[in-house]
């Protein structure tokens, strides 16, 4: 009775750990995948330099440049502008895709930066 017990509570961990980190892991996606996805997604891209960053209230907004393509993606992310973001390589904006808005909704931004060691070779 016992044994049956543990086995079941252990099961009954294994599915909720499993539908917990399938919520918690947001795939990569390029920009037209994010305005097609209906869930969390992390977009890379660099910086639209044709768009001057602004900050509206409590939204940073800024345009984002597929690499490969040159599509961009209007962003609005909830909080101020991240301090390395002008000099910024890549940018990664995590969230979702707001279709009656045309705006990516990122709740976080990570910031990529070129290296100080980029370029230096080994002695």
């Amino acid at each position: 009775m016992r044994k049956v017990f543990l086995a079941a509570m252990l099961a009954g961990f294994i599915v909720y750990a499993g539908m917990n980190l399938s919520e918690s892991v947001t795939p990569y996606v390029s920009i037209a995948e994010a305005t097609a996805a209906t869930g969390s997604v992390q977009v890379k891209g660099l910086r639209d330099e044709n768009f001057e960053p602004r900050q509206v209230d409590s939204e940073f907004i800024f345009n984002l440049r597929d690499e490969e393509t040159g599509e961009i993606l209007p962003v609005r992310f909830t909080g101020v502008k991240p301090d390395q973001f002008d000099e910024a390589y890549h940018i990664v904006a995590v969230g979702k895709y707001d279709a009656e808005e045309e705006t990516f909704r990122a709740k976080k931004l990570l910031i990529k930066c070129p290296s100080k060691y980029e370029g230096q070779k080994p002695q």
